[in-house]
């Protein structure tokens, strides 16, 4: 019944005008009930992105999310709209055109579209910049974090994150980390961050044993270079005399800088995270005022 209501709403929404309509009672439909979200939230947006066009879906869903008053959730549908985009089947034409992101217009568009939503939700923007080959950039973010961000609902969506990384979405990521000298950038992001898990943890163990596994030397007109030390890491420490492009390739290897995504700061970012700041400080000095009436 639900799939058969969807194939109607889809033929409905055809009309640009319905389609907005549509996209915005769903996301009504969640604020209210967030059980929604989590029992059929998933299945509803994965048959609309057949029906409808998974980019138009998702182009409407971050308009709508960007402006969105209710920041807790703005951040929980961000989460979910951003675990559907990586691992639903039905997205894979979305996840090809973002990965060209810095060599192709159309997602470079995509990104930059999504980027505003996405960044109600820390781990969110660290996926989508992963997707996309943003390499640089998702160093930036993750430098950018501070004792706030670091809480227990952002160590579940790290956790998550981990482990999907050794999924065949990310295959090209690992496949990359081949060439360490070339990939400086997405090394230093995987270090960050295993430096931000606790170390008892399993993501921290995972994410540990996938970077043993980074070789040592890099591949370079045919002949193999070995690094001055083991870890890999010291390659991002010592590597100079080569202009880096935002994705971390070396440029004289890469000619499609033009083409790349120019991040000239992380002010939108920041400023979305200042905002949930903000609603978390007001929350928490309401419960301590709330708290200490009570003791009175």
């Amino acid at each position: 019944v639900v799939l058969l209501v969807l194939d109607i709403h889809a033929c409905i929404a055809k009309d640009p005008l319905h389609f907005r309509q549509l996209v915005v009672f769903l996301v009504h439909n969640f604020r209210i009930d967030h059980s929604l979200l989590e029992r059929r939230g998933a299945l509803i947006i994965r048959r609309l992105c057949v029906l409808l066009d998974a980019e138009r879906v998702y182009r409407e869903l971050s308009t709508i999310l960007e402006g969105e008053a209710d920041l807790d959730f703005a951040c929980v549908m961000v989460q979910a709209l951003n675990l559907i985009l990586l691992t639903s089947s039905e997205l894979s034409e979305l996840r090809e055109l973002l990965k060209q992101s810095l060599v192709n217009a159309a997602g470079k568009d995509l990104f930059v579209s999504l980027y505003a939503s996405w960044c109600h939700s820390p781990m969110a923007i660290i996926s989508l910049c992963l997707l996309a080959q943003t390499y640089q950039h998702a160093c930036a973010v993750i430098q950018s974090l501070v004792e706030e961000d670091i809480n227990a609902k952002f160590l579940v969506q790290l956790d998550k994150l981990i482990r999907l990384l050794e999924t065949p979405v990310f295959a090209y990521l690992r496949l990359q980390l081949l060439e360490p000298r070339q990939y400086i950038w997405l090394l230093k992001a995987l270090y960050g961050l295993l430096m931000l898990l606790p170390q008892q943890s399993s993501a921290f163990k995972v994410l540990r044993r996938r970077l043993k596994t980074v070789p040592s030397y890099s591949f370079d007109g045919g002949n193999l270079k070995r690094a001055a030390s083991g870890n890999p890491y010291s390659q991002i420490l010592h590597h100079s005399g080569s202009q880096i492009t935002e994705d971390g390739d070396i440029v004289q290897d890469n000619g499609n800088l033009q083409n790349g995504i120019n991040f000239a700061s992380l002010q939108q970012f920041k400023q979305m995270q200042q905002q949930h700041h903000m609603l978390a400080k007001s929350r928490a000095q309401s419960r301590n005022s709330s708290t200490s009436f009570l003791k009175v």
